[in-house]
């Protein structure tokens, strides 16, 4: 995909959104249903289901899917495919690359040994290794407005508001 196909593709939708912005709001949603006999839970997503469960830091065999990691894979296939977009806006060939996170959590926490340790990733590093001739600073800019339009790295950098309710299901 060249600029010209990429503006062609999204000027419909912004000027739809420039034009009725309440119509940009777009409802994101994820299920899972419990497996509470190996302490997991299965999850459908577009390419099939996958089923998270322990983290060997916590029990876990390693054969189940880690939603810490499912995060991380979350945040490499956003600013992954932002990153492909805005080159393609900037002019910028990319000839491939890779995007990594990496993050760090303690399991003193998430299994409860240590109550002053957090729960949770506490840091993350996100690294792009760019195959392109672009000079460092246009791919200096080309990382930046990546990081700016990169949903879920603009959601971890700027936490959302969470709740947290529940239903009993009724008997069946």
């Amino acid at each position: 995909m060249d600029a010209n196909e990429l503006r062609a593709l999204q000027a419909p939708l912004k000027k739809q959104y420039r034009e009725q912005p309440e119509t940009a709001r777009t409802l994101t949603r994820a299920e899972a249903v419990l497996d509470v006999d190996r302490v997991a839970c299965r999850l459908r997503s577009w390419s099939g289901e996958t089923t998270a469960g322990l983290h060997p830091a916590t029990g876990g065999d390693g054969s189940l899917a880690c939603s810490a990691e499912m995060l991380l894979e979350a945040l490499v296939a956003c600013a992954g495919v932002t990153m492909s977009a805005v080159a393609i806006a900037m002019g910028v060939k990319l000839r491939g690359g890779r995007v990594i996170a990496e993050g760090h959590w303690d399991a003193c926490g998430t299994l409860g040994v240590d109550r002053e340790a957090p729960v949770g990733l506490t840091d993350i590093a996100l690294i792009f290794e760019l195959d392109t001739d672009a000079d460092a600073a246009t791919a200096q800019r080309l990382v930046e407005m990546t990081e700016r339009f990169c949903v879920i790295y603009q959601t971890l950098r700027a936490p959302p508001r969470l709740s947290v309710a529940y239903r009993i299901a009724a008997p069946s």
